[in-house]
């Protein structure tokens, strides 16, 4: 009895939740081709060091990196890895850009707060002290830590760029909320907000956050133009080896493992016939 019972009950639910959760759509995430991809594939130095540039440029006057340490853009297979300071620490490029940003801190003496050259030890500062200050400065909506977003969103990084250039005007006949912009790559369900045909409304969603990339926004210092897909690129690519700073050391060893796994079988068979070839199977 207890078993129709939940069953009932389960398939009420799916009922009542079901049109919602099916309402929800969004267009799928643009085809992006970074040099990260597939089994060997590496971090491009040079695109993470820009991606930086635009996060902290850009990005990081709302989203904070509560997960990232200045120390680790010097770390092997980082932005700024430098062979002669395995150390990061004492990465004099890593000490240079950590020391352009004032982190909070604490003074010894009279115990007042107090701002200060970061060092490599130090989190990545956030823009704010608190999450009811976040959603204050973002009109309630509270932007999300960047930390791992290329992992934690489906899509990865093709998500992230897609997001960052996906804002346009939107569709004829959609009326978009004050304070909010409309994304096709956001998810979300805009049937109250169509006066248009029903069997036509828009893929996509809101978004609280207003087009942070605009042409020329951020000066890359390779000389790279600086368009809106560059940037989007370039930071979609950082906030990947962010997520995953240890991918490139991770493939190294899958495949190592996969050529020893091939010598070994090789090695098994090799040895199985000789054993067995003189003995009637």
């Amino acid at each position: 009895m207890l078993r129709k019972v939940l069953a009932l009950a389960a398939l009420g639910l799916a009922f009542v939740a079901g049109p919602s959760l099916a309402a929800t759509t969004h267009e799928e995430p643009k085809d992006v081709h970074w040099s990260f991809e597939g089994p060997v594939g590496k971090f491009d130095t040079e695109q993470l060091q820009r991606g930086y540039k635009v996060y902290r440029e850009v990005c990081s006057a709302c989203h904070a990196m509560n997960l990232m340490y200045f120390r680790n853009l010097g770390q092997k297979g980082g932005p700024f890895y430098d062979p002669k300071y395995p150390n990061s620490n004492e990465n004099p490029y890593v000490k240079s850009l950590a020391k352009d940003i004032q982190v909070p801190d604490i003074d010894s003496e009279t115990g007042d707060v107090i701002h200060r050259p970061a060092t490599p030890a130090d989190k990545f500062p956030s823009p704010f002290p608190n999450e009811p200050a976040a959603r204050a400065s973002n009109g309630g909506a509270l932007p999300p830590d960047l930390s791992v977003i290329a992992k934690a969103r489906e899509g990865g990084p093709a998500y992230v760029y897609s997001i960052l250039t996906g804002f346009g005007p939107p569709p004829k006949g959609l009326t978009v909320p004050p304070g909010k912009y409309y994304n096709p790559f956001m998810p979300g369900d805009l049937t109250s907000f169509w006066t248009g045909p029903k069997d036509k409304v828009p893929e996509g969603g809101f978004i609280a956050m207003p087009p942070p990339l605009a042409p020329g926004k951020v000066t890359f210092d390779d000389g790279k133009p600086s368009t809106v897909a560059q940037q989007a690129d370039d930071v979609a690519a950082f906030l990947m080896w962010a997520a995953e700073p240890k991918m490139e050391e991770r493939k190294q060893f899958g495949l190592g493992a996969m050529i020893y796994l091939l010598i070994f079988t090789g090695l098994l068979y090799a040895s199985y016939r000789r054993i067995w070839r003189n003995v009637a199977h």
